[in-house]
């Protein structure tokens, strides 16, 4: 994990947040008496709240107005790539689950983040051992200020105590922790395959809603690519383990070693992640696992898979009777409250002096599954995403030296986004420029035309002279064009290539930047009003 970020971040981490205005409704007072009677008007709820509503959206399009008049401040600032998250190497996971955001809100999620006022784009990726978000904001202070409110806002965590756990990271950092999480670097466990799932699943969920903007889905793209050359062109994942294989080798190690494989296997939920569980505990050689599920379709569909185990279907209605059978329970569901909590353990009988005594609950959902308190059971241990780390500790310096190799390739990755995104800095400024000599193209054009006297000329005298024009343009906008070129193809770096924009701008008097921004702002403030 990067822990370093620039004196901005510091900066944006310092601020402190306005308190919110409020309003409130008076209800009229009924007649003497007291008596509430039946003419008298009730305080209407969708009225204050509709009301509040355009007073928030009031305030927003001022703020952007406000933005604009000293958008003079800003020309110089860039539009910034970041991120601002917390993970299992940050947080606990008493505080990732109030921030997690279940893949089908994602869309939701994106759309209020690129309501804030400076947010262009944004993209969430929330699993069970992080929680991210990545924008690109018009104004790094003000952009990373509000997206910390929003986390606040959705998990009543106050900002203060947020920011303790937060990372926040910009530009060239924010992409390289990306490719890196892409990859499995930045997984608790070295080189797990189920994070780059994760990644495909961001763009595949942005494209479907329309949801991502230019940058940032590009940089999805880009960290998969990154992703997938690092597994193929290293050996990273050779030996590597899941989050489901590290649960299974945590339950083995917990249960008495001649007993392991005989202990009876419970896993509520068949998705992704129970499906790897299932998988795992064949290949420990387990022969018979209980399966709780809401349907039976998919236990069925994983049995058709796995032919070496013996899957038991059970319903949901009868979780608690088949974890009164169990030695071991795994749950892997997206339940957003406890499916076990204090009193639920204390009603199951013992497990077996043989199996240690203990029932194992083994919980890698984010939100848990498993509340804290059913630690307090004599009879049962629990154990959370958090507890892996003991998993895999194991072979630390061979993973350590895996992730070195990989960082060639994610360097390499890293300097193509860049090259890519450095290049779309001069892309307004050829397009006004190519513009404004079209248009005098066109215009003494018109002239010479008319001088020569149309009727005097054939179509292909017209043809020719409309091609001469346009060739004579071409060639002498060929040598400008060439230097505002910023693409990695040649030695020129990006300061001389913003210089020699910055002077296109003025020789031209195309006021590129100010035009740029000043859209953005439109853009967003027509946005908020509609």
């Amino acid at each position: 994990m990067m822990a370093s970020t620039t004196s901005a971040t510091t900066a944006a981490a310092a601020a402190t947040t306005k308190p919110r205005g409020s309003s409130s409704a008076l209800c009229p007072r009924v007649a003497a008496g007291g008596r509430r009677r039946s003419g008298v008007v009730r305080c209407d709820a969708v009225g204050v709240e509709a009301q509040a509503q355009a007073v928030a959206k009031a305030a927003s399009v001022a703020a952007l107005e406000q933005f604009k008049i000293s958008a003079d401040r800003y020309m110089k600032e860039r539009s910034t790539v970041a991120v601002i998250g917390l993970s299992v190497h940050t947080a606990p996971v008493e505080m990732r689950e109030k921030l997690a955001v279940a893949e089908e809100l994602w869309p939701r999620a994106i759309q209020e983040l690129t309501s804030l006022n400076h947010i262009e784009e944004a993209a969430v990726l929330s699993t069970c051992n992080r929680m991210e978000i990545y924008v690109v904001a018009l104004s790094w202070n003000r952009g990373i200020r509000e997206v910390v409110d929003w986390m606040s806002k959705k998990s009543g965590i106050p900002a203060s105590e947020l920011r303790e756990h937060l990372f926040i990271l910009r530009s060239s950092d924010a992409t390289r922790h990306l490719f890196e999480v892409s990859a499995g670097l930045d997984s608790l466990v070295l080189g797990e395959g189920q994070i780059l799932a994760q990644v495909k699943q961001v763009v595949r969920s942005g494209q479907n809603s329309g949801g991502l903007g230019k940058n940032i889905d590009r940089m999805f793209k880009d960290a998969i690519t990154a992703g997938k050359r690092v597994r193929c062109e290293t050996n990273i994942s050779s030996g590597a383990v899941s989050v489901s294989s590290a649960a299974v080798e945590l339950a083995l190690m917990k249960l008495p070693k001649s007993e392991a494989l005989s202990a009876r296997m419970l896993l509520i939920g068949a998705g992704k992640m129970g499906k790897l569980v299932i998988k795992h505990l064949i290949a420990k050689g387990c022969k018979k696992v209980v399966v709780v599920n809401r349907s039976v379709e998919r236990v069925d569909a994983i049995h058709g898979e796995m032919k070496d185990i013996e899957i038991v279907y059970r319903p949901l209605s009868e979780m608690y009777e088949a974890a009164a059978e169990a030695d071991v329970v795994f749950t892997s569901t997206a339940s957003e409250t406890p499916l076990f909590t204090k009193e639920h353990a204390e009603a199951l009988p013992a497990v077996s002096d043989t199996m240690g005594g203990v029932r194992l609950f083994v919980d890698i959902s984010v939100p848990r599954n498993v509340s804290a308190c059913v630690s307090e059971v004599g009879a049962a241990r629990v154990y959370n995403v958090d507890d892996l780390k003991e998993v895999v500790e194991a072979n630390k310096e061979d993973r350590l030296r895996k992730a070195m190799e990989a960082q060639t390739i994610i360097t390499e990755e890293l300097k193509r986004f860049e090259a890519w995104r450095d290049s779309l800095e001069t892309v307004p400024t050829i397009k006004k420029l190519r513009s404004y000599a079209d248009r005098i193209r066109a215009s003494e054009l018109e002239k010479c035309l008319q001088k020569a006297g149309e009727d005097t000329l054939t179509k292909k005298m017209r043809r020719a002279i409309e091609e001469l024009s346009t060739g004579i343009v071409n060639k002498l906008l060929h040598g400008p064009l060439q230097h505002l070129r910023c693409d990695g193809s040649d030695s020129r770096t990006l300061d001389e290539t913003l210089e020699n924009m910055h002077a296109l701008n003025r020789m031209f008097s195309l006021d590129t930047e100010k035009a740029i921004i000043e859209q953005k702002i439109k853009a967003k403030v027509e946005k908020i009003q509609n």
